[in-house]
């Protein structure tokens, strides 16, 4: 079965779309339920939604804090 998931699984609360793979959650939940059809034409939205949602890690990566400190970010 076709799937965009990309284990990113994570809800933009803003737009309700996946940060990884930009299905909502029902989306997500009724997956196996849709026809092949049905998620194809799903699947070729995702990539418009994913540029609405705004791609920020939710936390300060290692490498990002060592480059703040040494001011280079």
């Amino acid at each position: 079965m076709e799937s965009p998931c990309i284990l990113v699984c994570s809800i933009d609360m803003v737009t309700g779309f996946c940060f990884g793979c930009g299905r909502t959650r029902d989306e997500i939940g009724a997956w196996t339920l849709y026809s092949s059809e049905q998620r194809r034409a799903i699947m070729a939205e995702l990539p418009a939604r994913l540029e609405t949602v705004e791609r920020k890690p939710r936390r300060e990566t290692r490498r990002t804090r060592m480059a703040r400190e040494r001011g280079e970010a």
